[in-house]
């Protein structure tokens, strides 16, 4: 398999997602901590302009939002699958609506504790990147309604799992364990020992402890700059014929841009090159590094002219 970069760093939720995917499949790869704020300026030239965290790199193809680097990882590498038992679209309508239930909630559940304790341009970058003010005061004060939020989040997985089952959808681990994982991960770094007295969580801890067990895979760091020479002297792979855009008022070649719909609504530009049902090319030519294709899923994100 060609060399895996994933550009993260510790406390990112979704990094975990991505983490604990590449450690299901047993990968070796190359970590790249990026900053957790703006600016960042070794990501930033890959991506065109998206700023979220995780984005995996492999060569000069450069892949965006975890729905769609699951995805890749699992192209690469079927076993062992992220949807055993079920199928790619259970797991992936399943996966995409308990992250978008739960992970707001789970941050302000989380930054009403620490929030005091948060540097003044992390506070005004998380701003930016949300649309809207972040206010520790308000979000201790609104500790209830976060809970009131994830309450039922939390009884639906118990639910599931209250046959015995080890794993959300049976005795394997499936992309549906890792979406609902990170956010409960992050509660659980964040509150430490007090995270067994949100309502719902303790119930959850034996199975959080068996996904956090899967483990990372085999991890190598890797400067920033040594990325930025593989995407330099590396072609992005060909587009295989079932990506090709697909029929319809997009046109291969023409100019677009791609912003996700919720946060983070930085627009990235190119030449498209592929338009599926679930995935988004963009053909980017960068000064400093040659030609790159960013890679985005068709859910949550924006295309325009």
């Amino acid at each position: 398999m060609d060399q895996i970069i994933l550009h993260h760093y510790p406390n990112s939720p979704y990094s975990e997602k991505i983490r604990l995917g590449l450690g299901r499949k047993g990968l070796a790869w190359q970590s790249v901590t990026i900053p957790a704020i703006m600016p960042k300026p070794d990501l930033i030239p890959l991506t065109g302009g998206y700023r979220k965290t995780p984005v995996l790199q492999i060569g000069a193809d450069v892949y965006c939002d975890t729905q769609l680097i699951m995805r890749e990882l699992e192209r690469r590498q079927p076993d062992p699958s992220f949807y055993p038992g079920s199928d790619p679209g259970t797991c992936g309508v399943l996966a995409l609506a308990i992250e978008r239930s739960t992970f707001s909630a789970a941050v302000g559940l989380a930054f009403g504790v620490v929030g005091d304790s948060l540097p003044a341009a992390f506070i005004e970058d998380r701003e930016k990147f949300s649309g809207r003010r972040i206010d520790a005061g308000r979000m201790r004060a609104d500790r209830p309604l976060f809970i009131d939020q994830l309450r039922p989040q939390f009884d639906w997985l118990s639910q599931m799992l209250a046959d015995g089952r080890p794993f959300l959808l049976g005795l394997q681990p499936s992309l549906v364990d890792f979406a609902a994982y990170h956010p409960l991960w992050f509660i659980r770094r964040l509150l430490g020992s007090t995270t067994a007295d949100v309502p719902g969580v303790p119930a959850l801890l034996p199975w959080a402890d068996r996904v956090a067990a899967i483990g990372h895979g085999q991890m190598t760091e890797l400067p920033a700059a040594a990325a930025l020479e593989i995407a330099r002297n590396a072609e992005p792979a060909p587009i295989s014929a079932d990506e090709d855009v697909e029929p319809g008022s997009w046109k291969s070649g023409e100019r677009i841009s791609v912003t996700p719909d919720d946060t983070g609504r930085d627009p990235v530009s190119g030449a498209l090159v592929a338009l599926s049902a679930q995935e988004i090319v963009l053909a980017r030519d960068e000064p400093a590094l040659g030609r790159l294709h960013v890679h985005f899923p068709r859910a949550g994100f924006v295309v325009s002219r």
